[in-house]
C-alpha cells in the first residue's frame, strides 16, 4: 500500500516556473514507475510525465514536452515536477500516481495508487 501526498501547487503567472512535489507517506515508491496527470476542470485526466523504476524511461505529455521536467529522489521517497514558462493551458489539478508493475505508461488504469492532487492555476 501506497499513499502519495502531492503539494507545491498554487497561482502563477503566464512564463512563471512551479515545482511540484510528491511523497509517499506510506509505503516506498522504490519499486515503482511514477507518473504525474493532470485534469482540468471537465476534461479528462491527460498524462504528463511518467519517470520508471530505475529511470530507464522517462516520457513526457506532448503539451508539456521541453517545459516540464520529471525527476525522483527514492532516498527521500519523493518525484518532483519541475514545471517551467507555465501557460493557461496548464491550470489544472495535478495528480501523482505510482505503477508498481513498472510499465510507466501513459494510461491511468495503470496506476494503482493516487493523490489527492494539487491546484495549479496560470493566468495571463
Amino acid at each position: 500500500q501506497v499513499q502519495l501526498i502531492e503539494s507545491g501547487g498554487g497561482s502563477a503567472q503566464s512564463g512563471d516556473s512551479l515545482t511540484l512535489t510528491c511523497t509517499a507517506s506510506k509505503g516506498s515508491i522504490g519499486g515503482s514507475a511514477i507518473a504525474w496527470f493532470r485534469q482540468a476542470r471537465g476534461d479528462w485526466r491527460e498524462f504528463v510525465a511518467v519517470f520508471g523504476r530505475n529511470g530507464a524511461k522517462v516520457d513526457y505529455g506532448d503539451s508539456v514536452k521541453g517545459r516540464f521536467t520529471i525527476s525522483r529522489d527514492n532516498r527521500k521517497n519523493t518525484v518532483y515536477l519541475q514545471m517551467n514558462n507555465l501557460q493557461p493551458e496548464d491550470t489544472a489539478l495535478y495528480y501523482c500516481a505510482a505503477d508498481p508493475d513498472n510499465y510507466a505508461s501513459r494510461a491511468t488504469h495503470f496506476y494503482d495508487y493516487w493523490g489527492q492532487g494539487t491546484q495549479v492555476t496560470v493566468s495571463s
